[in-house]
């Protein structure tokens, strides 16, 4: 029996992809430190990995029983980071208008490169076990 890749690999893929598209925009923000006027963003990474999850059908949420208030509307805003794309509340806003704290910039670069480098070792250990299971080793 067949099984497909996609529910097999599970939500990482769609979690490297995020994460690199957050690195993109952390970066940008870093970039732009000293840059007047510059608004620093971020991808709200949870939103976004749910609504990818949803657009793909990879993850499955459905509601049990009957409608509840305090159950979570399912929506489907796209995969695309480029919605979840947030402008950053500054801690200390500069005289010029920039809202980039580069310390802060550079701990959110470093926690979204453990979650990518974490991602890819969880592929890595998918691929391993099918390629055991396809030779026999």
């Amino acid at each position: 029996m067949p099984l497909p890749l996609d529910s097999y690999l599970g939500v990482h893929p769609q979690a490297l992809k995020l994460s690199a598209q957050r690195s993109e925009v952390l970066a940008a923000n870093l970039a732009n430190a000293d840059t007047p006027n510059y608004k620093a963003r971020d991808v709200d990474f949870k939103s976004a990995l749910a609504a990818s999850a949803v657009s793909t059908g990879s993850v499955r949420m459905t509601m049990t029983g009957k409608p509840n208030a305090q159950h979570i509307a399912l929506t489907s805003n796209g995969s695309s980071a480029d919605a979840n794309t947030l402008y950053r509340v500054p801690l200390a806003p500069a005289l010029d208008g920039n809202t980039v704290d580069a310390q802060v910039e550079q701990a959110n670069f470093a926690q979204n490169a453990i979650r990518y480098q974490a991602s890819l070792s969880f592929l890595n250990g998918k691929f391993r076990s099918l390629m055991t299971a396809i030779t026999g080793q």
